[in-house]
C-alpha cells in the first residue's frame, strides 16, 4: 500500500501544476495587472502612475510568463507566474493583493469552516441513512410512495429557499436562534444550529434517494435471500447485511466531498456571515485578488487528490477482497 500511496501522489504532481497554470491562465485572460490596479485602488479617475506605483508594489509590474530582457534563469524567474504561483506547489501562498497573509487567513478561516460543514456531514449521513432504510424496509408500500414523493418535493426546492425561508422564520419569527453571525469558542453554538440544520434539510431528498437506491440493489442478491432463508428478520438483514456491504459506494460518497469540508460553502457561509474560506473566496472573487484565488483553487486541487486517495484506502477497510497495488 506504500508503493501504491507514493504513486497516487507522484501522479499528483503533474495534475496540479496543470491546475495552477490553467488557473493562471484563465485569470489573466479576464484581468490585466492595469485592470487590477484599477479595481484595487478604487478610484474613478486613476493616473497612470498611480497604477505604475500599484504594480510595483505587488509585484506585478513584470511579465507574466517570459522576461525578454532579462538574462539567463531570471527569464523564467522574473515573472508574474514564477513569482505569483510556482510558490503555491511547495504550500507558499504568499501576501494578498491587499497586503494580507494568506496562509494565516486560512488557518483562521478554516475552523469555522469546520465548525458548519462537520456537524452538517455527519447529521445529514445519519440522517439520510436511517430514512433511506426505513424506506426499504416498508418498500412497495404507501410509507414509501409518500416518502419518494417527499423527496422529489425536497429536491425540487431550491437550496436558497431553505436559506431564507429559515432565517425568516426560525431566525426572525420565532427567534429561537441569530439570523447571522459568528463568535469564538462554545459562543458559536448558536449561530451554528440554523446553517447546520438547514443543510441538512436541503440535502435530504437526493441523499436518501441515493442510499435507497444502494439498499435495493443489495436486498435483491442472494447473500440477503439466504440471511432471510437462515431466519433473520427484515431488520437484522438490513443492518448486518445489506448496510455493511454498501459502504463501497457510501464511502465513496462521503471522502470526496472531505474537501469541501475544508473549503467551506460559498452560499452558506455568505448568507450567514460565517467567516469561513467560502466567503472568504467569494469576498477575493468580488474584489478581483488573484493571489487569494489562485490559493483557494490549488488548496481546493489538493484536498481533493487526498480525498480520493482516501476514498481508495477506505474501500480497503470495508471490503477485504479490495487490493491495492
Amino acid at each position: 500500500m506504500t508503493q501504491y500511496i507514493i504513486r497516487r501522489l507522484l501522479y499528483s504532481l503533474p495534475l496540479l501544476m496543470g491546475v495552477n497554470i490553467l488557473t493562471f491562465v484563465l485569470f489573466f485572460v479576464v484581468n490585466s495587472p492595469d485592470d487590477m490596479a484599477r479595481m484595487q485602488l478604487g478610484q474613478k479617475h486613476v493616473t497612470e502612475q498611480s497604477i505604475a506605483n500599484w504594480k510595483q508594489q505587488h509585484g506585478y509590474d513584470v511579465p507574466l510568463l517570459w522576461n525578454d530582457d532579462a538574462q539567463g534563469e531570471k527569464k523564467i524567474i522574473d515573472t508574474i507566474f514564477y513569482q505569483k504561483s510556482v510558490g503555491l506547489l511547495l504550500f507558499r501562498f504568499g501576501v494578498s493583493d491587499s497586503g494580507r497573509n494568506i496562509g494565516a487567513d486560512i488557518k483562521e478561516r478554516a475552523w469555522p469552516s469546520l465548525a458548519v460543514a462537520l456537524p452538517t456531514l455527519m447529521i445529514g449521513l445519519l440522517v439520510n441513512i436511517c430514512f433511506a432504510l426505513m424506506m426499504v424496509l416498508f418498500r412497495n408500500s404507501y410509507l414509501e410512495h409518500a416518502g419518494l414523493v417527499l423527496c422529489v418535493i425536497l429536491m425540487s426546492i431550491s437550496s436558497l429557499f431553505y436559506i431564507i425561508g429559515g432565517q425568516f422564520f426560525i431566525g426572525k419569527v420565532l427567534r429561537l436562534v441569530p439570523i447571522s453571525g459568528y463568535d469564538d469558542g462554545m459562543a458559536a453554538v448558536k449561530f451554528l444550529i440554523l446553517p447546520v440544520l438547514i443543510g441538512v434539510f436541503s440535502g435530504i431528498g437526493s441523499g436518501v434517494r441515493w442510499y435507497r437506491t444502494l439498499f435495493l440493489e443489495e436486498v435483491e442478491k442472494d447473500y440477503v435471500r439466504t440471511a432471510r432463508a437462515k431466519g433473520l428478520t427484515e431488520t437484522q438483514t438490513l443492518f448486518r447485511h445489506v448496510l455493511p456491504n454498501a459502504m463501497i459506494p457510501i464511502l465513496t460518497g462521503v471522502v470526496v466531498v472531505l474537501p469541501l469540508l475544508f473549503m467551506g460553502s460559498l452560499i452558506m457561509e455568505s448568507f450567514f456571515s460565517i467567516p469561513g474560506l467560502g466567503s472568504y473566496t467569494i469576498d477575493a472573487i468580488n474584489s478581483q485578488d488573484f493571489a487569494i484565488v489562485r490559493a483557494m483553487v490549488f488548496l481546493g486541487s489538493v484536498l481533493y487528490v487526498i480525498g480520493l486517495l482516501l476514498t481508495d484506502i477506505s474501500y480497503t477497510l470495508v471490503d477485504p477482497r479490495v487490493r491495492l497495488s
